[in-house]
């Protein structure tokens, strides 16, 4: 058992809403100012927050997930990521309790701080209210044992009300005010159907970030923050056992722009471990498909925003849809799989062409699809493994597809809802499902070494 020492803390709400996100970003912002070198860790499945982390800090933020993972994998992870910086943040996800299927506490934020011994501070939204903060913050401090909670911060009041709001709080309750915030119309984050717009859309987000973290340096108790951070007790964790690397390297295009954004880190960072070399290309902006690269792979993102610019580009369709059809490995996810669609439609009903490895459309739906954790099995060996092979990952996605596949069994956990989904074959994966691969880390393995063995064939012009 190996143990480090990580001044943390992981930012609850009592809601989605709450302001989390924005407060987390200026947190992060004074911290550096402070003199901290901190790093950012997101609870749950999120792509979005996790990027206004890295254009706040200048590093990647990575996320942390205990229905992906298991509970030593979360602590191992933060301890090796925890090692880049002085302090670690981590933003949590939804309500403090909220877990998996709306019904559980697991992966939730509460237990993602207890699992990995993170002090909690509540952010609570103070719109409308003033003694009853009281009421709810009594409910979140005694619905379980342990709580983890040791103190809370106030978001939207008003200076004149706050002093006498943290004498009530912390003469009735066992917990510390760390601070507040006025309301900041001025620092709020637009919003879009996957939830906040992607950092690098949001005009001024550095002069945003530098007005919550001036406002945080004088309401918030800054010292205490670092203070309470610093009481956390040292991470213990194992460390895991990598499949064997690759014996020799292999470039693997990762596509990235606009349109494509939605990574986990840790998996790009776990194909490298493993030794793919990862080669970034953009299929709004480059007219082919990197040299050298031996399989590819499309995140998700907003293809629907971009479908013009797209469909326009029909050298790089035609460089992926030969590569493919020749056995290049290609793993597409959510946007990706709609971007490898014949067709892709928008909004507005006018159907575009894409890639054509996947047969058929995508097309808008008016609500949001199969939302949530799931549980892959496949039905039959494909690009990431055999038969049976064992994957967690979620869905999050407005559009649909006449063609979403049955290589692979998706259930819901802790409900009886299951469906097919995948279109999978030995060179391919592409759906809706995001896939993390510390569930299964041979099913990364498999996809490096395909690569390398099309790289092999392709030197011996058996392709």
């Amino acid at each position: 058992m190996n143990k480090v020492r990580l001044p943390r803390l992981l930012i609850g709400a009592s809601g989605s809403g709450c302001g989390k996100t924005t407060f987390t970003c200026g947190l992060l912002r004074a911290l550096g100012d402070a003199g901290e070198k901190p790093v950012s860790f997101k609870c749950g499945p999120d792509y979005i927050d996790p990027m206004f982390h890295t254009e706040v800090l200048n590093v990647p933020s990575r996320n942390l997930d205990l229905f992906f993972a298991e509970e030593n994998t979360v602590r191992y992870l933060m301890a090796k990521h925890g090692a880049q910086g002085s302090l670690a943040v981590v933003e949590g996800v939804m309500g403090y309790y909220d877990g998996l299927a709306g019904i559980s506490a697991e992966a939730s934020s509460w237990d993602l701080a207890g699992a990995t011994g993170t002090p909690a501070v509540l952010l609570l939204d103070g719109r409308g209210k003033s003694v009853s903060l009281l009421a709810e913050i009594k409910g979140f401090l005694e619905l379980e044992k342990k709580s983890h909670i040791q103190g809370v911060i106030l978001n939207r009041i008003s200076g004149m009300l706050y002093p006498e709001l943290k004498t009530m709080i912390e003469t009735k309750l066992p917990v510390r005010v760390y601070g507040y915030l006025p309301k900041m119309e001025d620092c709020s984050l637009e919003s879009r159907h996957l939830g906040l717009v992607t950092a690098k859309e949001v005009r001024d987000l550095q002069a945003i970030i530098g007005r919550l973290a001036n406002q945080i340096k004088k309401t918030v108790d800054l010292a205490g923050l670092m203070e309470l951070a610093g009481s956390a007790e040292d991470l213990s964790f194992q460390n895991l056992e990598l499949p064997a690397p690759l014996k020799e390297s292999v470039q693997i295009g990762v596509a990235k722009d606009k349109a494509f954004c939605f990574y986990y880190q840790d998996n790009l960072d776990l194909l490298e471990e493993l030794g793919a070399e990862i080669v970034p290309f953009s299929p709004l902006e480059d007219t082919r498909l990197p040299e050298g690269i031996c399989g590819f792979m499309f995140g998700g993102g907003y293809p629907e925003l971009y479908l013009a610019q797209l469909s326009e580009n029909t050298t790089m369709r035609a460089d992926i849809r030969r590569a493919v059809e020749r056995g290049m490995p290609c793993f597409a996810e959510c946007g990706g799989f709609m971007y490898l669609h014949e067709t892709l439609k928008g909004r507005d009903g006018k159907a575009w062409p894409m890639a054509g490895v996947i047969g058929g459309e995508s097309y808008p739906t008016d609500k949001l699809g199969r939302f949530g954790y799931i549980t892959l099995t496949s039905q039959k060996e494909t690009l990431l493994g055999p038969q049976g092979q064992g994957l967690k990952g979620h869905e999050f996605h407005y559009w649909d597809s006449t063609c979403p596949g049955n290589a692979f069994h998706a259930q819901k956990p802790l409900r009886k809802r299951g469906w097919e989904c995948v279109v999978a074959e030995k060179n391919l994966f592409a759906g809706y499902p995001h896939l993390y691969f510390y569930s299964n880390l041979q099913a990364a393995k498999n996809f490096a070494q395909a690569c390398l063995d099309y790289k092999k064939q392709q030197s011996c012009g058996k392709l």
